[in-house]
């Protein structure tokens, strides 16, 4: 099992937004950088567990845990001319860019922010951190993914929701 950490704004996609989809699963798409895509396409893999994280938001930072549901298949918004993920070199023959689907899992009370990651000693090098990081979709360490839980879970006192 991999561990993840995946950012979304939440004036375009919310963690609430994914709860409220039919079973709490949508896809992720619209990733247009190849890293992140790399990731998606070659790493991911059912049953990963993300950390869900708003951006570019009053109050950015982790918001909840969610699942990999699906591993990556094509971002068929990328073949859509109305749609804002439009890429005219990517074809159904030889897609350019994939999603991949993703499901909710636990929703924290109170947003783990930046603040709170930097100043636990042992995430002084999460990727998140590091100046210039600005990928949508990037590892975290199995030690990181299970200390920013247990903030988590400290501040709602739930558990994680059906993982596998």
């Amino acid at each position: 099992m991999r561990y993840w950490l995946m950012k979304t704004e939440p004036s375009v996609f919310s963690f609430s937004d994914l709860c409220e989809k039919p079973g709490s699963t949508d896809h992720w798409e619209g990733v247009r950088n190849y890293q992140a895509r790399n990731y998606m396409r070659d790493e991911m893999k059912k049953g990963d567990l993300v950390l869900f994280y708003h951006s570019n938001c009053k109050t950015p930072g982790v918001v909840g845990i969610a699942e990999i549901s699906g591993e990556a298949h094509p971002d068929f918004f990328s073949w859509d001319r109305r749609s804002r993920y439009y890429d005219p070199r990517s074809l159904p023959e030889n897609p350019r860019w994939v999603m991949v689907d993703v499901t909710w899992k636990l929703a924290f009370r109170k947003t783990i922010t930046l603040k709170d990651l930097r100043g636990h000693p042992k995430l002084r090098y999460m990727k998140v951190l590091q100046k210039g990081q600005r990928l949508s979709v990037m590892p975290v360490t199995r030690e990181e993914f299970e200390i920013v839980a247990a903030l988590g879970r400290n501040k709602t006192g739930g558990e994680i929701h059906g993982s596998s």
